[in-house]
């Protein structure tokens, strides 16, 4: 990879998110000229800190993926694009449905027609949900399971999905997809359940507040240390059998969460979970159990996750005890 992306341009949008963050911070090591595209709007991740260390070896936009013209130029300039901007609030979903869906769905097209119109070469990578499935039917979920999604978060995603492969068919434009499923990490949204459940989870442990598990904590989720995923993304933004290819990637295992909270408070003496009734508004719209089946990627592409659940978790915790208040005293 680092022959192919040692001076190469790239263009993430949501740049100063969790996962697009990290992923700035592999280009810089492996010698890319990065341009971070963010609106930091208030709620969705984008911090300023999450490039604390390499904001020399990057150039910064401030600009909305809605706003095609500052996007068109940028595209013009760029030779891959890792299209990671997005509303990936599930609950946020349901109580401004419009707002989710003219992110991940309609600022899609609009990206996409600037790629065709100024840069039809550019190399895209898409990164979607395994939200998009919906209650599984068996596990672990492969790619050919039916894509129905069980909020507007999915549906905005799943639209997301179609326009990449849609323009990858009828104009060449080469993108790829990946369903990911929970990425968690160092940079992650924590001040809220609104990006991820497990860093709420952390501020909690953190802050001496107990970790509050819904329901009877049997449900499974496939957590993803977010070096494996960002790694999965190189490999899928490089590999020309990953053009028009949508692959699930996750630690390919669930875990429950009452398993997990316990992980969790081991790690962190003194620290506690409790169970609480599942908020029904929640309870609509939870998928029950989830495990990825990721038999594509690897054999396509070689790639499989390196990083076990309780290592992970280790480096998360120590990333938060040593720069917490960068991330819960600011609402990012």
């Amino acid at each position: 990879m680092s022959r192919d992306f040692n001076g190469a341009r790239v263009l993430i949008t949501g740049g100063l998110g969790f996962i697009g963050s990290n992923t700035a911070r592999r280009l810089v090591e492996l010698g890319a000229r990065v341009t971070l595209l963010d609106n930091l709007l208030r709620g969705h991740g984008g911090n300023r800190f999450n490039v604390d260390g390499i904001e020399d070896s990057v150039e910064f936009q401030l600009s909305d993926i809605r706003d095609t013209d500052a996007l068109s130029q940028h595209i013009r300039e760029s030779d891959f694009l890792f299209n990671l901007a997005a509303q990936t609030s599930h609950l946020g979903s349901m109580n401004d449905p419009e707002t989710d869906l003219q992110i991940n769905a309609v600022a899609q097209a609009s990206i996409l027609e600037a790629c065709r119109v100024h840069n039809p070469g550019l190399r895209v990578l898409f990164t979607s949900t395994r939200q998009v499935y919906g209650r599984p039917d068996y596990l672990p979920v492969d790619e050919t399971h039916p894509v129905r999604p069980v909020d507007v978060n999915g549906i905005g995603k799943q639209a997301g999905e179609n326009l990449h492969l849609l323009y990858q068919r009828l104009y060449g434009v080469p993108t790829g997809i990946l369903r990911l499923s929970n990425v968690y990490g160092p940079r992650m949204r924590v001040r809220d359940g609104r990006q991820t459940f497990l860093g709420l989870w952390i501020r909690m442990l953190l802050t001496g507040e107990s970790i509050d598990v819904f329901g009877d904590g049997g449900q499974e989720r496939d957590l993803l240390y977010v070096d494996d995923c960002v790694e999965a993304m190189l490999l899928a933004a490089t590999a020309d059998q990953a053009v028009g290819r949508t692959y699930n990637v996750g630690q390919r295992q669930g875990i429950s969460l009452a398993e997990l909270a316990s992980i969790l408070t081991s790690l962190e003496p003194g620290s506690r979970w409790n169970l609480v009734p599942f908020p029904p508004e929640r309870e609509a719209i939870d998928i029950g159990n989830y495990s990825t089946d990721t038999t594509l990627i690897e054999k396509d592409l070689g790639w499989s996750s390196r990083v076990s659940l309780r290592d992970g978790l280790s480096k998360t915790i120590e990333f938060y005890r040593r720069n917490g208040h960068h991330y819960w005293e600011i609402d990012s």
